[in-house]
């Protein structure tokens, strides 16, 4: 909105929300709307960010319950293992057969995680779940505490965007049915100011 006082035009803040004879209902709501959408955008967002994180902390606090490290040994020289090309700790380690006892007290072997050119027989630690079979290790420290931020972070935004979304729509469809009016209004005044111009 802008005043046409002066040689240029300046825009009024907070015009839709003060007393001037060219404000319309229609104006007044579409900034309740506004108000409304920004309000609710920041608590959703937030509240549904800070659920996300609490739900990914309490996932990781779980699995860390959940695992536990057993001794075991490599099987096989891990000298010409081939690498892993990304690790949750980004050690850099290489995969390589270990052998460990499960909790019943059986003995298994599969592929973990070891230092590269860890020899045969190198005592190594793995992570059994409760039936003794081979996970990754669960995140902790700042790895754990980036993927909580991240989830957080990625939730409040998704709630806060879907609401101002929402709002946006809302307002888009405000603005049509104020400019049907306002095409509505100018056919009914055009014929009265064609009237006056040829006369």
């Amino acid at each position: 909105m802008a005043r046409t006082q002066g040689p240029r035009p300046r825009r009024v803040r907070l015009w839709r929300w003060r007393r001037n004879p060219l404000r319309r209902r229609s104006d007044l709501l579409e900034a309740w709307v506004l108000l409304a959408t920004l309000v609710l955008a920041l608590l959703l967002g937030a509240f549904c960010g800070l659920v996300a994180a609490g739900a990914v902390d309490g996932s990781l606090a779980e699995r860390r319950e959940r695992t536990r490290t057993v001794p075991a040994v490599v099987a096989q020289d891990a000298a010409h293992a081939p690498s892993t090309p990304v690790t949750e700790n980004g050690d850099g380690g290489v995969w390589a057969k270990v052998r460990w006892t499960a909790p019943d007290g059986t003995r298994r072997t599969g592929r973990a995680e070891v230092e590269p050119g860890s020899r045969a027989g190198t005592a190594v630690t793995v992570w059994t779940d409760p039936s003794g079979r081979l996970v990754s290790a669960p995140p902790e420290g700042a790895e754990a505490s980036f993927q909580i931020v991240m989830a957080g972070v990625t939730v409040a935004v998704a709630a806060g965007g879907s609401v101002l979304l929402g709002g946006w729509l809302v307002r888009a469809r405000m603005r049509r049915r104020r400019l049907a009016q306002w095409e509505t209004e100018w056919r009914q005044v055009e014929p009265t100011w064609r009237r006056r111009m040829t006369g």
